[in-house]
Protein backbone atom coordinates (compact mmCIF):
# COMPACT_ATOMS: atom_id res chain seq x y z
CA UNK A 1 0.00 0.00 0.00
CA UNK A 2 1.39 3.30 -0.81
CA UNK A 3 4.68 2.15 -2.20
CA UNK A 4 5.15 -0.07 1.13
CA UNK A 5 3.66 -3.55 0.55
CA UNK A 6 7.16 -5.11 0.38
CA UNK A 7 7.41 -3.75 4.00
CA UNK A 8 4.32 -4.91 5.27
CA UNK A 9 4.92 -7.57 7.84
CA UNK A 10 7.88 -5.56 8.86
CA UNK A 11 6.07 -2.95 9.65
CA UNK A 12 3.52 -4.77 11.80
CA UNK A 13 6.50 -6.03 14.28
CA UNK A 14 8.41 -2.56 13.72
CA UNK A 15 7.05 -1.54 17.54
CA UNK A 16 8.45 -4.89 19.01
CA UNK A 17 11.60 -4.46 17.46
CA UNK A 18 12.12 -0.74 17.72
CA UNK A 19 11.52 -1.50 21.98
CA UNK A 20 13.47 -4.73 21.94
CA UNK A 21 16.68 -4.48 19.79
CA UNK A 22 17.02 -1.13 22.40
CA UNK A 23 20.71 -2.18 24.23
CA UNK A 24 21.46 -1.63 27.80
CA UNK A 25 23.28 2.15 28.15
CA UNK A 26 26.71 0.03 28.69
CA UNK A 27 26.69 -0.78 25.19
CA UNK A 28 25.85 2.64 23.64
CA UNK A 29 29.40 2.82 21.71
CA UNK A 30 28.62 4.73 18.32
CA UNK A 31 31.08 7.71 17.29
CA UNK A 32 29.93 10.47 18.83
CA UNK A 33 27.96 13.41 16.13
CA UNK A 34 30.06 16.96 16.53
CA UNK A 35 27.45 18.35 18.68
CA UNK A 36 27.51 15.97 21.52
CA UNK A 37 31.81 16.11 21.47
CA UNK A 38 33.27 15.85 24.96
CA UNK A 39 34.15 19.93 25.00
CA UNK A 40 32.37 22.82 23.80
CA UNK A 41 33.25 25.06 21.15
CA UNK A 42 33.80 28.45 22.51
CA UNK A 43 33.10 31.40 20.60
CA UNK A 44 34.28 34.76 20.75
CA UNK A 45 31.26 37.32 20.89
CA UNK A 46 31.77 39.88 17.49
CA UNK A 47 27.88 40.85 18.10
CA UNK A 48 24.97 40.88 15.66
CA UNK A 49 21.46 42.89 15.32
CA UNK A 50 19.74 38.86 14.60
CA UNK A 51 21.13 37.22 17.88
CA UNK A 52 21.03 34.36 15.32
CA UNK A 53 23.85 31.33 14.69
CA UNK A 54 23.84 31.78 10.66
CA UNK A 55 26.24 29.00 9.82
CA UNK A 56 29.31 26.87 11.89
CA UNK A 57 31.83 28.75 13.25
CA UNK A 58 29.22 32.25 13.48
CA UNK A 59 30.51 34.31 16.07
CA UNK A 60 27.56 36.91 15.18
CA UNK A 61 25.00 36.20 17.74
CA UNK A 62 26.88 36.18 21.15
CA UNK A 63 26.02 32.91 22.10
CA UNK A 64 28.97 30.60 23.46
CA UNK A 65 27.93 26.81 22.94
CA UNK A 66 27.54 25.24 26.33
CA UNK A 67 29.35 22.44 27.56
CA UNK A 68 27.39 19.28 27.73
CA UNK A 69 25.46 18.36 30.54
CA UNK A 70 25.54 14.78 32.32
CA UNK A 71 22.81 13.40 34.26
CA UNK A 72 22.64 10.83 36.79
CA UNK A 73 21.18 8.22 35.00
CA UNK A 74 23.95 8.66 32.43
CA UNK A 75 22.18 10.64 29.69
CA UNK A 76 24.03 13.60 27.91
CA UNK A 77 22.34 16.34 27.21
CA UNK A 78 23.54 19.25 24.71
CA UNK A 79 21.95 22.70 24.21
CA UNK A 80 21.52 23.56 20.61
CA UNK A 81 20.49 27.02 19.26
CA UNK A 82 18.87 27.82 15.70
CA UNK A 83 20.60 25.41 13.17
CA UNK A 84 23.20 23.91 15.51
CA UNK A 85 20.69 21.03 16.13
CA UNK A 86 20.22 19.91 12.90
CA UNK A 87 23.63 20.10 11.96
CA UNK A 88 24.07 17.99 14.74
CA UNK A 89 21.03 15.85 13.53
CA UNK A 90 22.94 15.62 9.47
CA UNK A 91 25.84 14.77 11.11
CA UNK A 92 24.65 11.65 13.36
CA UNK A 93 22.53 10.30 10.45
CA UNK A 94 26.01 9.90 8.02
CA UNK A 95 27.32 8.32 10.95
CA UNK A 96 24.29 6.01 11.66
CA UNK A 97 24.68 2.14 11.21
CA UNK A 98 21.04 0.48 11.68
CA UNK A 99 18.25 2.64 12.09
CA UNK A 100 17.45 6.26 11.75
CA UNK A 101 13.68 7.41 12.79
CA UNK A 102 12.71 10.80 11.77
CA UNK A 103 9.32 12.28 12.73
CA UNK A 104 8.52 16.06 11.72
CA UNK A 105 5.58 18.85 11.27
CA UNK A 106 7.45 20.57 8.07
CA UNK A 107 9.40 18.55 5.67
CA UNK A 108 10.31 21.05 3.21
CA UNK A 109 11.47 20.40 -0.25
CA UNK A 110 13.74 23.60 0.13
CA UNK A 111 18.04 23.29 -0.17
CA UNK A 112 17.76 22.04 3.01
CA UNK A 113 15.31 19.35 3.19
CA UNK A 114 16.48 17.71 0.30
CA UNK A 115 19.79 17.38 1.72
CA UNK A 116 18.48 14.96 4.57
CA UNK A 117 15.85 13.78 1.90
CA UNK A 118 18.71 12.76 -0.12
CA UNK A 119 20.86 11.52 2.92
CA UNK A 120 17.83 9.35 3.74
CA UNK A 121 17.83 8.08 0.64
CA UNK A 122 21.25 7.11 0.54
CA UNK A 123 21.16 5.33 4.08
CA UNK A 124 18.06 3.30 2.81
CA UNK A 125 20.11 1.84 -0.47
CA UNK A 126 22.97 0.88 2.56
CA UNK A 127 20.79 -0.72 4.16
CA UNK A 128 19.81 0.72 7.18
CA UNK A 129 15.83 0.73 8.76
CA UNK A 130 14.92 4.27 7.63
CA UNK A 131 11.19 5.31 9.07
CA UNK A 132 10.18 8.85 8.54
CA UNK A 133 6.79 10.22 9.38
CA UNK A 134 5.74 13.79 8.16
CA UNK A 135 2.25 15.51 8.27
CA UNK A 136 0.19 16.37 6.07
CA UNK A 137 -1.04 19.46 6.77
CA UNK A 138 2.42 21.08 7.58
CA UNK A 139 4.13 19.28 4.63
CA UNK A 140 1.59 20.33 2.48
CA UNK A 141 3.55 22.66 0.43
CA UNK A 142 6.19 20.28 -0.26
CA UNK A 143 7.22 18.52 -3.70
CA UNK A 144 5.34 14.96 -3.42
CA UNK A 145 8.66 13.66 -5.85
CA UNK A 146 11.22 14.37 -3.02
CA UNK A 147 8.37 11.48 -0.74
CA UNK A 148 8.79 9.23 -3.66
CA UNK A 149 12.09 9.16 -3.99
CA UNK A 150 12.40 8.45 -0.15
CA UNK A 151 9.82 5.58 -0.68
CA UNK A 152 11.76 4.05 -3.90
CA UNK A 153 14.67 3.78 -2.23
CA UNK A 154 13.47 1.94 1.32
CA UNK A 155 12.87 4.63 2.95
CA UNK A 156 9.49 3.66 5.45
CA UNK A 157 7.39 6.63 4.92
CA UNK A 158 4.06 7.43 6.62
CA UNK A 159 1.98 10.50 5.83
CA UNK A 160 0.19 11.59 9.37
CA UNK A 161 -3.31 12.53 8.99
CA UNK A 162 -3.49 12.63 5.02
CA UNK A 163 -5.81 16.04 3.95
CA UNK A 164 -7.10 13.79 1.34
CA UNK A 165 -9.97 11.48 2.44
CA UNK A 166 -9.29 9.40 0.01
CA UNK A 167 -5.24 8.34 1.13
CA UNK A 168 -6.98 7.51 4.37
CA UNK A 169 -6.25 4.44 5.35
CA UNK A 170 -8.08 4.64 9.21
CA UNK A 171 -10.52 7.42 10.08
CA UNK A 172 -10.10 11.29 8.85
CA UNK A 173 -9.25 13.70 11.23
CA UNK A 174 -7.88 16.98 9.46
CA UNK A 175 -7.60 18.89 12.47
CA UNK A 176 -5.07 16.81 14.53
CA UNK A 177 -1.93 17.24 13.66
CA UNK A 178 1.54 15.64 14.28
CA UNK A 179 3.52 18.54 15.59
CA UNK A 180 6.33 16.80 17.00
CA UNK A 181 10.47 17.26 15.93
CA UNK A 182 12.65 14.11 16.58
CA UNK A 183 15.37 12.29 15.46
CA UNK A 184 16.49 9.79 16.64
CA UNK A 185 19.98 7.43 14.94
CA UNK A 186 20.94 3.87 16.41
CA UNK A 187 18.95 4.36 19.78
CA UNK A 188 21.68 6.08 20.77
CA UNK A 189 21.30 9.57 19.79
CA UNK A 190 18.09 11.93 19.22
CA UNK A 191 17.58 15.33 18.64
CA UNK A 192 14.19 17.10 19.61
CA UNK A 193 13.16 20.26 20.17
CA UNK A 194 11.04 23.38 18.00
CA UNK A 195 12.87 23.11 14.64
CA UNK A 196 11.09 21.50 11.63
CA UNK A 197 13.24 20.81 8.52
CA UNK A 198 13.70 23.73 6.23
CA UNK A 199 16.20 26.68 5.80
CA UNK A 200 14.67 28.85 7.67
CA UNK A 201 15.37 27.51 10.78
CA UNK A 202 18.92 25.52 9.43
CA UNK A 203 20.11 28.88 8.02
CA UNK A 204 23.46 28.12 6.50
CA UNK A 205 23.97 24.97 8.73
CA UNK A 206 23.11 22.27 6.38
CA UNK A 207 23.23 23.65 2.81
CA UNK A 208 25.34 27.50 1.91
CA UNK A 209 22.91 29.62 1.97
CA UNK A 210 22.60 33.82 0.56
CA UNK A 211 19.39 34.70 2.36
CA UNK A 212 19.32 37.76 4.72
CA UNK A 213 19.82 36.82 8.26
CA UNK A 214 16.02 38.41 8.91
CA UNK A 215 14.83 35.34 6.53
CA UNK A 216 16.00 32.95 9.20
CA UNK A 217 14.48 31.82 12.69
CA UNK A 218 15.46 31.65 16.30
CA UNK A 219 14.52 28.46 17.72
CA UNK A 220 15.67 26.28 21.05
CA UNK A 221 16.77 22.11 20.42
CA UNK A 222 18.77 19.44 22.62
CA UNK A 223 20.35 16.84 21.52
CA UNK A 224 20.42 13.53 23.57
CA UNK A 225 22.68 10.81 24.31
CA UNK A 226 22.48 7.89 26.26
CA UNK A 227 19.69 6.37 28.28
CA UNK A 228 17.17 8.89 28.12
CA UNK A 229 17.50 8.76 24.23
CA UNK A 230 15.34 5.23 24.92
CA UNK A 231 12.40 7.05 25.95
CA UNK A 232 12.38 9.15 22.67
CA UNK A 233 12.61 6.18 20.97
CA UNK A 234 9.59 4.93 22.78
CA UNK A 235 7.68 7.66 21.70
CA UNK A 236 8.45 7.61 18.16
CA UNK A 237 6.93 3.59 18.36
CA UNK A 238 4.17 4.59 19.49
CA UNK A 239 3.32 7.19 16.91
CA UNK A 240 4.82 4.77 14.09
CA UNK A 241 2.03 1.61 15.64
CA UNK A 242 -0.54 4.63 15.59
CA UNK A 243 -0.16 5.59 12.12
CA UNK A 244 0.11 2.60 10.93
CA UNK A 245 -1.92 0.29 12.70
CA UNK A 246 -5.16 3.43 12.63
CA UNK A 247 -7.13 3.42 16.84
CA UNK A 248 -7.62 5.59 19.07
CA UNK A 249 -4.81 8.18 18.88
CA UNK A 250 -3.67 7.74 22.40
CA UNK A 251 -1.86 5.04 21.08
CA UNK A 252 0.55 7.73 20.35
CA UNK A 253 1.15 9.04 23.95
CA UNK A 254 4.11 8.43 26.15
CA UNK A 255 4.78 9.86 29.72
CA UNK A 256 7.57 9.23 31.52
CA UNK A 257 8.85 10.79 34.35
CA UNK A 258 6.94 13.89 34.31
CA UNK A 259 6.74 14.93 37.88
CA UNK A 260 10.42 13.00 39.09
CA UNK A 261 13.61 11.54 37.62
CA UNK A 262 16.74 13.65 36.03
CA UNK A 263 14.92 13.25 32.89
CA UNK A 264 11.18 13.19 31.31
CA UNK A 265 9.06 12.50 28.49
CA UNK A 266 5.84 13.76 27.88
CA UNK A 267 4.29 12.61 24.42
CA UNK A 268 1.04 14.39 24.60
CA UNK A 269 -1.85 13.94 22.05
CA UNK A 270 -5.06 15.62 21.18
CA UNK A 271 -7.16 15.37 24.16
CA UNK A 272 -9.38 17.70 26.14
CA UNK A 273 -7.58 16.69 29.53
CA UNK A 274 -4.11 16.97 27.96
CA UNK A 275 -1.48 16.23 30.72
CA UNK A 276 0.47 19.22 29.61
CA UNK A 277 -1.57 21.50 31.12
CA UNK A 278 -1.54 20.08 34.84
CA UNK A 279 2.06 19.71 34.57
CA UNK A 280 2.17 23.33 34.12
CA UNK A 281 0.20 24.39 36.86
CA UNK A 282 2.24 21.88 39.29
CA UNK A 283 5.45 23.67 38.05
CA UNK A 284 4.42 27.28 38.43
CA UNK A 285 3.08 26.64 41.65
CA UNK A 286 6.11 24.95 42.78
CA UNK A 287 8.40 27.74 41.80
CA UNK A 288 10.12 29.81 44.29
CA UNK A 289 12.50 31.97 42.21
CA UNK A 290 11.75 32.13 39.02
CA UNK A 291 9.61 31.65 35.77
CA UNK A 292 11.17 32.01 32.31
CA UNK A 293 9.06 31.45 29.30
CA UNK A 294 9.93 31.46 25.70
CA UNK A 295 6.89 30.62 23.96
CA UNK A 296 6.58 31.30 19.81
CA UNK A 297 2.23 30.77 20.04
CA UNK A 298 1.07 32.10 23.31
CA UNK A 299 -2.71 32.41 23.58
CA UNK A 300 -3.13 29.93 27.19
CA UNK A 301 -6.07 29.49 29.12
CA UNK A 302 -7.36 32.26 31.69
CA UNK A 303 -6.24 29.22 34.23
CA UNK A 304 -2.51 29.61 32.85
CA UNK A 305 -2.25 32.83 32.93
CA UNK A 306 -4.04 33.46 36.24
CA UNK A 307 -1.53 30.77 37.61
CA UNK A 308 1.45 32.77 35.98
CA UNK A 309 -0.27 35.93 38.16
CA UNK A 310 -0.23 34.27 41.34
CA UNK A 311 3.30 33.41 41.31
CA UNK A 312 4.75 36.50 40.39
CA UNK A 313 2.26 37.86 43.31
CA UNK A 314 4.13 35.72 45.83
CA UNK A 315 7.60 36.91 44.61
CA UNK A 316 8.47 34.89 41.65
CA UNK A 317 10.04 36.49 38.90
CA UNK A 318 8.22 35.41 35.73
CA UNK A 319 9.25 36.77 32.98
CA UNK A 320 8.02 35.73 29.61
CA UNK A 321 9.90 36.17 25.94
CA UNK A 322 7.55 35.98 23.34
CA UNK A 323 7.55 37.06 19.28
CA UNK A 324 7.98 40.49 17.92
CA UNK A 325 7.05 38.93 14.68
CA UNK A 326 5.51 35.84 14.16
CA UNK A 327 4.16 34.19 10.98
CA UNK A 328 0.30 33.48 12.83
CA UNK A 329 0.12 37.19 13.29
CA UNK A 330 -3.50 36.17 15.19
CA UNK A 331 -1.43 34.36 17.51
CA UNK A 332 0.95 37.62 18.27
CA UNK A 333 -2.43 39.70 18.49
CA UNK A 334 -3.93 36.81 21.01
CA UNK A 335 -0.56 36.86 22.82
CA UNK A 336 -0.98 40.83 23.45
CA UNK A 337 -4.13 40.99 24.87
CA UNK A 338 -2.97 39.38 28.07
CA UNK A 339 -0.19 42.01 28.57
CA UNK A 340 -1.89 44.44 30.38
CA UNK A 341 -3.09 41.56 33.15
CA UNK A 342 0.01 39.88 33.37
CA UNK A 343 1.96 43.16 34.00
CA UNK A 344 -0.17 44.72 36.02
CA UNK A 345 0.99 41.59 38.30
CA UNK A 346 4.50 42.23 38.21
CA UNK A 347 4.90 39.75 35.26
CA UNK A 348 8.34 40.99 33.04
CA UNK A 349 6.94 40.65 29.28
CA UNK A 350 9.83 40.67 26.35
CA UNK A 351 9.13 41.04 22.28
CA UNK A 352 11.79 39.52 20.63
CA UNK A 353 13.63 41.42 18.05
CA UNK A 354 14.72 40.51 14.46
CA UNK A 355 13.67 37.62 13.87
CA UNK A 356 11.22 35.29 13.93
CA UNK A 357 10.83 33.58 17.39
CA UNK A 358 9.91 29.96 17.07
CA UNK A 359 11.19 28.44 20.13
CA UNK A 360 9.23 26.65 22.65
CA UNK A 361 10.99 26.60 26.50
CA UNK A 362 10.18 27.13 30.31
CA UNK A 363 12.66 27.49 32.96
CA UNK A 364 11.55 27.19 36.51
CA UNK A 365 14.16 28.43 39.53
CA UNK A 366 16.66 27.22 36.57
CA UNK A 367 16.20 23.59 37.77
CA UNK A 368 13.57 22.29 35.70
CA UNK A 369 13.71 23.27 31.78
CA UNK A 370 11.11 21.77 29.16
CA UNK A 371 12.18 21.64 25.53
CA UNK A 372 10.63 20.95 22.96
CA UNK A 373 7.72 21.78 20.05
CA UNK A 374 4.68 22.39 22.74
CA UNK A 375 3.37 25.87 22.31
CA UNK A 376 1.18 27.32 25.05
CA UNK A 377 -2.18 27.80 22.84
CA UNK A 378 -5.49 25.31 22.46
CA UNK A 379 -3.93 24.05 19.42
CA UNK A 380 -0.87 22.82 21.12
CA UNK A 381 -3.24 21.71 23.97
CA UNK A 382 -6.25 19.88 22.61
CA UNK A 383 -5.43 19.23 18.80
CA UNK A 384 -1.60 18.35 18.34
CA UNK A 385 0.55 15.73 19.03
CA UNK A 386 3.33 17.78 20.82
CA UNK A 387 6.98 16.29 22.33
CA UNK A 388 8.43 17.77 25.61
CA UNK A 389 11.41 17.09 27.19
CA UNK A 390 11.22 17.43 31.07
CA UNK A 391 15.32 18.27 32.41
CA UNK A 392 16.10 18.28 36.20
CA UNK A 393 19.35 19.70 36.22
CA UNK A 394 20.60 23.07 37.90
CA UNK A 395 23.60 23.27 35.37
CA UNK A 396 21.33 22.70 32.36
CA UNK A 397 19.18 24.85 33.45
CA UNK A 398 21.92 27.43 34.42
CA UNK A 399 22.32 27.47 30.55
CA UNK A 400 18.55 27.94 29.85
CA UNK A 401 18.90 31.17 32.02
CA UNK A 402 21.68 32.32 29.82
CA UNK A 403 20.51 31.32 26.63
CA UNK A 404 16.95 33.54 27.65
CA UNK A 405 19.48 36.30 28.73
CA UNK A 406 21.06 36.56 25.48
CA UNK A 407 17.94 36.68 23.87
CA UNK A 408 17.34 40.13 26.05
CA UNK A 409 20.26 41.34 24.37
CA UNK A 410 17.90 41.17 21.45
CA UNK A 411 14.50 41.85 22.82
CA UNK A 412 12.43 45.23 24.15
CA UNK A 413 10.55 45.02 26.94
CA UNK A 414 6.81 46.21 26.96
CA UNK A 415 6.68 48.65 29.45
CA UNK A 416 3.42 49.11 30.93
CA UNK A 417 2.57 52.90 31.27
CA UNK A 418 3.74 52.98 27.92
CA UNK A 419 0.99 49.99 26.79
CA UNK A 420 -1.84 51.32 28.82
CA UNK A 421 -2.05 54.46 25.90
CA UNK A 422 -2.14 51.92 23.52
CA UNK A 423 -4.98 53.08 20.83
CA UNK A 424 -8.49 51.67 21.32
CA UNK A 425 -8.77 50.01 18.37
CA UNK A 426 -5.92 47.80 18.90
CA UNK A 427 -7.40 47.06 22.15
CA UNK A 428 -10.47 45.92 20.92
CA UNK A 429 -8.87 43.73 18.24
CA UNK A 430 -7.17 42.40 20.93
CA UNK A 431 -10.09 41.30 22.82
CA UNK A 432 -11.77 40.13 19.91
CA UNK A 433 -9.08 37.85 18.80
CA UNK A 434 -8.74 36.59 22.72
CA UNK A 435 -11.80 35.37 22.82
CA UNK A 436 -11.46 33.19 19.87
CA UNK A 437 -8.31 32.18 20.08
CA UNK A 438 -9.54 28.53 20.79
CA UNK A 439 -9.78 27.91 17.48
CA UNK A 440 -6.86 29.33 16.50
Amino acid sequence: MRGLMDHRMDEANVVDRLETLCPPADRLDSPCPPQMREQAVGREQVGASSGLNLSPGSDDDGWKVPPLVALRDGSIIQLDKDGEALHAGFEAIKLARQRICLEMYIFASDDTGRAFAELLTRKARDGLRVYVIYDSFGSMSSDPAMFNQMRRAGVRLEEFHPLNPWKCRYSWRPLNRDHRKLLIVDHQFAVMGGLNLGAQYAGSWIVDSGADHNDFWRDTAIGVRGPATIQLLRAFAHTWKYVTHGGPSRRAELVHNVDDGDYGVLASVPSLNSPLVPLLKRLFRAAQESILLTIAYFAPSDELIDELCRASRRGVRVRLMLPGRCDVNLLMVAARSFYEKLMNNGVEIYERSGVVLHAKTMVMDQRISIVGSANLDYRSIEYNLELSSIIRSETFGRQMGELFENDVKYAVRIDLKEWRRRPMYDRFVQWAVSRTRYLL
